[in-house]
């Protein structure tokens, strides 16, 4: 889903708002949430997930056309950890990934 079907999706479920004022809404909401990532904070959605942010430790790395040896420097990454209702219901509500057998 790209972020224009998100808004208008959320607009039809919201007819008494624009899709100006959701359009604005969406960006606030990932807004705040990339600055306080940004900040090192962690935003957590209940429900939906986690967003945090990871360090990578910097490595030797391969490029891939010369297969010469580089090194790749530590760098910051936002991180996403589904939440457990999300996990639950993209495993058709399993629990623990683990299919329950009923004989």
């Amino acid at each position: 889903m790209t972020r224009s079907e998100l808004v208008k999706k959320i607009r039809e479920k919201n007819p008494q708002l624009s899709l100006a004022q959701v359009d604005r809404t969406l960006s606030l909401v990932v807004d705040d949430i990339v600055r306080a990532v940004d900040a090192g904070e962690r935003v957590e959605l209940r429900g939906f997930g986690s967003f945090f942010p990871r360090e990578r430790k910097s490595r030797m790395g391969r490029n891939p056309k010369t297969g010469e040896r580089l090194a790749v420097p530590a760098n910051h990454v936002m991180f996403f950890k589904a939440g457990k209702d999300l996990r639950e219901r993209l495993n058709g509500n399993k629990k623990g990934g683990k299919e329950k057998n009923d004989g």
